[in-house]
C-alpha cells in the first residue's frame, strides 16, 4: 500500500514521493520571461522537500496570457532561464514539471492585486482585440468579448502547444502538464456552456473534446516516450447544463488511450457566480472516481493542507499524488515537516540538517 512519502513512477520518471507543488500564477514576468523570482519561489518547494514543483500556467502564445506579467513559452528566448529553475529543481531531487496553458476568453486581465477594470487595455499593454475563444460568448461583462476561433486559428493553437513542448524539452523538464481547466481555452471547447459551435468542434461531446484530444496527441508526438503526460480539467462546471463529473470520466478514458498518464483534476472557473461547496478536501472524490472508473492515475488539488488528511487520500487510493497550492505558500518545507509529523525520513538538504526536528 503507498503512502505520501512512496516514490511515484509515471513512465520512465520517478518522483521521489506523492506530494506535488500546484501550479500558482506569480504574475510577476516580463515579456514572458521567467527571472529570480521564479527561481526561488519554485525552489524553495524543491530544496523543501516535495516531489513534483509545477511551473505557474505557462502561456504557449502571447495573445494566451490571463495577464501581461505571465510566464511564456511561445519563443526560444524564453528557455534559458527555464532551464535554471527546472535544473535547480532537478538538483534538488524533485521533478521539475511545466503546465502549458492558454487563457481563451480569460485572456488580457489585469493582474489581482492591481487595481481598475478587469480587461487591461492595448495602451496599459494588453490584447483585448486579440483574445480568442471557441465562441464570441465572454466570461462576464467586464472581460473582454472574444472572437471565436476559425478552423485556420484552431490549428495554430495545437501547433502552438506543439513548439512550447518542444522548448519545455529544451529547457529540462521532466513532466507537462496540459492546462484544460479553470475556464481557460480548453475547458472553454469542453463545456457547452462556453462552446456554441455547431461545426465539428462543438455540440456533441466528441467534438467539443476534439481540440484536446488533438492537442494532446499533438504534445505527445513532441514530447519523449519516456517522459509523462498530465492533463488539469475541471472535473464539473458547478454549472447546471455545463461540464461534469460524468464527462470527465468519459473523457478520462480518452486521454488514458491518447497517451496521458495523470489526470489533475480541479473544477470550476468555467463561469462565474457559481456556488462551491468548498471544504477541506472537497474535490477529492472527483479524482478518486476518475482514477477507479478510467483506470488512470490522478493527482488530487484544493484545501489539502494537513500530512495526516494527504497521507489517507493516498493510502485509501483516492489519489496517485496530492498538490498543495496555497498551503506551500504559506510553508514551502511544508514536505519536510510532514514527514517528520509522520514518522518518515524526509529529504532534508543538508545545509538545514541543525534544524530537522
Amino acid at each position: 500500500m503507498p503512502t505520501l512519502f512512496s516514490p511515484l513512477k509515471l513512465r520512465d520518471v520517478e518522483a521521489r514521493n506523492r506530494i506535488g507543488v500546484s501550479p500558482m500564477c506569480q504574475y510577476s514576468s516580463q515579456d514572458g520571461l521567467a527571472d529570480d523570482w521564479h527561481l526561488v519561489h519554485l525552489g524553495s518547494f524543491a530544496s523543501g522537500g516535495a516531489g513534483v514543483v509545477f511551473t505557474e500556467a505557462t502561456a504557449v502564445t502571447a495573445n494566451g496570457r490571463i495577464s501581461p506579467h505571465d510566464l511564456g513559452l511561445w519563443h526560444d528566448g524564453q528557455v534559458e532561464m527555464l532551464a535554471r529553475i527546472a535544473a535547480f529543481l532537478e538538483g534538488q531531487g524533485a521533478v521539475a514539471g511545466i503546465q502549458l496553458a492558454h487563457a481563451g476568453r480569460k485572456a488580457s486581465t489585469r493582474r489581482p492585486w492591481s487595481d481598475g477594470p478587469t480587461t487591461v487595455t492595448a495602451a496599459q499593454g494588453g490584447w483585448p482585440e486579440d483574445v480568442w475563444a471557441p465562441s464570441a460568448v465572454p466570461f462576464s461583462d467586464t472581460y473582454p468579448r472574444p472572437q471565436a476561433l476559425d478552423e485556420d486559428a484552431i490549428r495554430r493553437v495545437v501547433e502552438e502547444f506543439g513548439a512550447a513542448t518542444l522548448r519545455a524539452r529544451e529547457a529540462g523538464f521532466r513532466i507537462v502538464e496540459i492546462h484544460a481547466a479553470h475556464g481557460y481555452l480548453l475547458h472553454e471547447f469542453l463545456s457547452p456552456l462556453s462552446n456554441v459551435r455547431e461545426d465539428a468542434w462543438g455540440g456533441s461531446f466528441e467534438n467539443r473534446i476534439r481540440l484536446l484530444l488533438e492537442v494532446v496527441d499533438r504534445v505527445r508526438d513532441a514530447w519523449p516516450e519516456r517522459l509523462p503526460l498530465g492533463v488539469r480539467i475541471s472535473s464539473t462546471d458547478w454549472a447546471e447544463g455545463g461540464w461534469d463529473l460524468d464527462q470527465s470520466v468519459e473523457l478520462a478514458h480518452a486521454l488514458r488511450d491518447h497517451g496521458v498518464d495523470i489526470v489533475d483534476a480541479s473544477s470550476g472557473g468555467l463561469v462565474p457566480g457559481v456556488r462551491i461547496p468548498v471544504g477541506p478536501g472537497y474535490q477529492v472524490p472527483f479524482a478518486e472516481r476518475i482514477r477507479r472508473e478510467a483506470d488512470i492515475a490522478t493527482a488530487s488539488v484544493g484545501m489539502i493542507t494537513e500530512p495526516h488528511q494527504a497521507d489517507e487520500i493516498v493510502r485509501e487510493g483516492r489519489a496517485d499524488l496530492v498538490l498543495l497550492a496555497r498551503e506551500m505558500l504559506r510553508g514551502p518545507h511544508w514536505a519536510l515537516l510532514a514527514a517528520h509529523e509522520l514518522g518518515e525520513e524526509g529529504p532534508w538538504p543538508p545545509q538545514y540538517l541543525r534544524a530537522r526536528p
